[in-house]
C-alpha cells in the first residue's frame, strides 16, 4: 500500500490568503502575525535589490581588479535576492505579489530616481 500523506494544495492562480507557505516550510503557517512578517520580509528584499542595483561602491581611481571583484560580488548578491523574491512570488499569493512590487517601487524611488541626491 502506498504511503499517503496530507499535503498543502498548490495554487496555480493568484489567491488571497495567509494559510500558505512562503519561501520556507511551514512559514508563515496560518498566523496573521507571521504572514505580516513574511510580507515585510519580501518588501525589504525588494528594497534591498533596488539598493544594490543603484548603489555605487566603486570610486573613481580604484584598483580595477578589486573594483571588478566588488561589483561581481554585489551583482551575485543582488541576483540571489531577486531570485528569492521570485520564489516567494511562486506562492501565487496576492499579498506577496503586491508587497514585492511595492518594495521594488519604493526602493527605486529612494535609491534610483535621484530625488534624494
Amino acid at each position: 500500500m502506498a504511503d499517503v500523506r496530507m499535503s498543502m494544495m498548490m495554487h496555480t492562480a493568484l489567491y488571497w490568503g495567509k494559510a500558505y507557505e512562503i519561501l520556507f516550510k511551514e512559514w508563515p503557517r496560518a498566523s496573521t502575525g507571521m504572514y505580516v512578517l513574511a510580507l515585510v520580509f519580501v518588501f525589504v528584499l525588494g528594497m534591498l535589490v533596488e539598493l544594490l542595483s543603484h548603489y555605487k561602491l566603486v570610486k573613481p581611481g580604484s584598483n580595477y581588479v578589486m573594483a571588478g571583484v566588488v561589483q561581481t560580488i554585489v551583482h551575485a548578491i543582488r541576483v540571489a535576492l531577486a531570485f528569492l523574491i521570485m520564489l516567494a512570488l511562486m506562492s501565487f499569493n496576492v499579498g506577496v505579489f503586491l508587497v514585492a512590487v511595492a518594495g521594488r517601487t519604493v526602493g527605486y524611488f529612494f535609491f534610483g530616481s535621484g530625488v534624494f541626491r
